[in-house]
């Protein structure tokens, strides 16, 4: 049934639903669709009203706006939280799937035929273990210790046992780069990729990847939600995408976090749940640990439209030895005027940031060696993996360079067995205490091999 399957799990915007009012108010005469309010409004004499939108969960009252509606011919009042994915408002009517569910798929083939090191073997076991019983868990593993390939097998479990799962993530970047290696490794499964302007998907998907922006949009859906990189941001830092996930969830359900620097938050979560640490990479090389090197003043040079010399000769030995590489700033506005002067030096070096519209293709294209390097915000601090990749900080020192995102960005180097080394070199403008505990922290995990890793204090 067209309808079941594209519903079932969903919360959509009644207006918006993809089919003739006729079938849509026949399957709500029939009871098999259910309705929500776009907004629940309660009105507070003397008081300002409290408001909280069904799709996003923001309850938050700054994210409310009111205006005169045509439709009602009320004063209405919208979610400004979740806008971007169409008006919500307090007469909008939101509807999900309540009738008989779809039966589930026969079981899927694995079709990745790789080999598992006993550390990642280990650790798909004790999630597998965990998610049978129903509880949380946290899979701990350094950048490029395969935890893709980790995540085969328990997704490969509960889709056999006829559940439906959802890996989560923060970035569009890593959407992108799970989609094609899950789609390889499931053949025959409908996957569905889910992130800002990707379309809703044609009917029902067992396997879904997506933002987590793209949760607002489901209710009561899977059974396992896996979110990975749970300690990047926005997850980080705003809360309704938390309880997106939740709602996501079907009653029972479980969630799994997968990161290599795992949060506060995340260590509370699965407090009472299973954890499974990887201190090592799957080729069994140690991680490139970051070095420093001073670049003085180097805001106001490069704003003067003069590229640093250690910054121009790091890049030049770079493409003299066809290494790809990613250089980090710390704002768009700084990496745009420096960007001039690096096509100076190969006028194919590219640039992209969270609203690049290209930043898809320029990926690829580095990727494929059409361009030798990108300059890049945090962006793409996480979900890039690309051969014998070399990668630079500008302006470490800056706040948006933390423990977690100088560990992530290194971990973008040595990925690949054949190229297992590399250079992650942090220009800086005086060290930080974030930078010396990433380093830290790396040799730490270095000096350790597999043993245990001593996770960071709930307090």
């Amino acid at each position: 049934m067209p309808v079941r399957d594209f519903l079932q799990g969903r919360l959509w915007l009644k207006e918006f639903l993809p089919f003739h009012e006729e079938v849509v108010a026949g399957q709500i005469k029939a009871g098999h669709i259910g309705i929500l309010p776009g907004l629940l409004v309660t009105e507070r004499r003397f008081l300002t009203d409290r408001f909280l939108c069904n799709r996003c969960l923001s309850a938050d009252s700054r994210s409310f706006y009111s205006f005169d509606c045509r439709r009602c011919e009320n004063r209405c009042h919208y979610c400004r939280h979740c806008i971007r994915m169409g008006r919500v408002a307090s007469c909008d009517e939101l509807v999900y799937w309540k009738g008989p569910e779809r039966a589930g798929d026969p079981a899927p083939e694995l079709k990745w035929t790789g080999t598992l090191t006993p550390a990642q073997e280990s650790a798909a076991q004790e999630m597998t273990g965990s998610l049978r019983e129903g509880k949380p868990h946290l899979l701990h593993a350094v950048c490029g210790a395969g935890k893709t390939e980790i995540l085969f097998g328990p997704v490969h479990r509960l889709l056999a046992e006829g559940k439906r799962v959802c890996i989560a993530t923060p970035r569009t970047d890593v959407v992108l780069e799970l989609l094609p290696r899950f789609r390889q490794a499931f053949g025959g499964v409908v996957i569905h990729g889910l992130y800002g302007g990707s379309g809703h998907g044609e009917g029902f998907a067992p396997l879904v990847i997506s933002t987590t922006h793209q949760l607002y949009r489901f209710r009561h859906a899977f059974d396992a939600i896996f979110v990975d990189e749970a300690d990047a941001f926005p997850f980080s830092y705003d809360r309704t995408l938390g309880n997106a996930v939740k709602k996501a969830l079907k009653p029972g359900g479980v969630t799994a976090f997968v990161t290599a620097t795992p949060s506060a938050a995340v260590l509370s979560a699965t407090e009472n749940g299973g954890r499974s640490v990887i201190r090592r990479r799957f080729h069994g090389h140690p991680l490139p640990v970051p070095r420093f090197r001073p670049l003085w003043n180097y805001r106001r040079r490069l704003e003067s439209g003069k590229l640093p010399a250690r910054l121009r000769e790091w890049t030049e030995a770079r493409m003299a030895a066809g290494e790809p590489f990613l250089i980090f700033f710390p704002s768009v506005g700084l990496m745009e005027k420096s960007l001039p002067l690096f096509r100076e030096l190969d006028g194919r070096i590219g640039a992209v940031h969270a609203s690049s519209a290209d930043r898809r293709e320029q990926v690829l294209a580095l990727r494929s060696g059409e361009v030798p390097g990108l300059l890049t915000t945090t962006i793409l601090e996480r979900g890039i993996t690309i051969a014998n990749l070399q990668a630079a900080v500008v302006g470490a020192e800056n706040g948006v360079f933390d423990r977690a995102a100088i560990i992530q960005i290194g971990g973008r180097v040595g990925r690949s067995a054949d190229w297992p080394d590399g250079d992650i070199v942090l220009f800086h403008h005086g060290i930080t205490p974030e930078m010396d505990e990433a380093v830290r922290e790396i040799r730490r995990l270095n000096r350790g091999g597999e043993q245990p890793v001593e996770l960071p204090s709930l307090q």
